[in-house]
C-alpha cells in the first residue's frame, strides 16, 4: 500500500513540476509580449525587439529547466529501464541544448568572452 501511495505522489510531484514549467513559459511569454505592445511603447522598435527576445528566451529556459527535472524524477523513481534511461538522455541533451543555444541567443554570444559588443539601449534598463 505505501508503495502505490508513493508512486501517486511521485506522480502528483511531477505534474506539478511539468504544469509548473509550462506555466512559467505561458505566463513569460504573455508578461513579455504585453511589456512589447505596450509598456516599452516610447522606445524605438530594435530595442523592444531585442528586450522581447530577452524576456522571451529567459522565460522558455526557466520553463525548460522545470521540464527536464520533471523528466529526471519520473524516469529515475519509477523502475527506470535502460530503455527508459537512454530516452531521458536524449531528452536532457535536446533540452540542454536548447538552452544552451538560447542562452547564446540572449546574450549574443558565450557568456565567458570578454569583448562583447554592447547591445542598444534596453528598454528595461533605461529609465
Amino acid at each position: 500500500m505505501s508503495a502505490d501511495l508513493l508512486h501517486v505522489a511521485i506522480g502528483i510531484a511531477v505534474a506539478g513540476f511539468e504544469l509548473f514549467g509550462v506555466g512559467v513559459i505561458a505566463l513569460g511569454s504573455v508578461l513579455a509580449c504585453g511589456r512589447f505592445a505596450f509598456i516599452h511603447k516610447g522606445f524605438e522598435l530594435t530595442a523592444r525587439y531585442h528586450s522581447l527576445r530577452q524576456e522571451l528566451g529567459g522565460a522558455i529556459l526557466l520553463g525548460l529547466e522545470f521540464l527536464v527535472a520533471a523528466d529526471i524524477i519520473r524516469t529515475v523513481t519509477i523502475d527506470p529501464s535502460l530503455q527508459d534511461v537512454a530516452i531521458l538522455a536524449l531528452i536532457v541533451l535536446i533540452r540542454t541544448f536548447l538552452s544552451v543555444a538560447l542562452q547564446i541567443e540572449i546574450e549574443r554570444g558565450w557568456s565567458w568572452r570578454r569583448n562583447r559588443p554592447s547591445p542598444p539601449d534596453h528598454p528595461s534598463t533605461c529609465n
